[in-house]
């Protein structure tokens, strides 16, 4: 039998990694993305949950390119209009990417016994 090491993101439990640093790139990913959401929330409060959550996600996985246009570079922007439109799915709805394998997930390592 076969012991095979995955690795879950502890924001999207849904989700497996077979590399922990991919992981914990995804795991940061998703804190940015929750933090920009209740910033946009608080800014335009008329948008929906929905609409933050969806902005806040797209705005942390295009970060570098955020980055380079709040550093004076606002042409950087251009590359993501120029871009194929990205559907983004809700954080608890997300599948396996078809270039990743699908992952049954693991039980939880029981607790080693205290000593007497």
């Amino acid at each position: 039998m076969a012991v095979e090491v995955v690795y879950r993101s502890s924001r999207d439990l849904e989700r497996l990694f077979m590399d922990k640093a991919e992981a914990d790139r995804h795991d940061k990913m998703l804190e940015l993305a929750e933090l920009l959401a209740e910033v946009l929330h608080k800014a335009v409060p008329s948008l929906s949950e929905q609409q933050v959550e969806e902005a806040g996600i797209y705005m942390a996985k295009n970060r570098d390119v955020f980055a380079k246009a709040f550093k004076s570079q606002p042409d950087a922007l251009s590359e993501l209009l120029s871009a194929p439109a990205e559907v983004i799915e809700p954080v608890a709805a997300t599948e396996p990417e078809p270039d990743e394998p699908a992952v049954a997930p693991v039980k939880p390592a029981k607790a080693a016994k205290a000593a007497k």
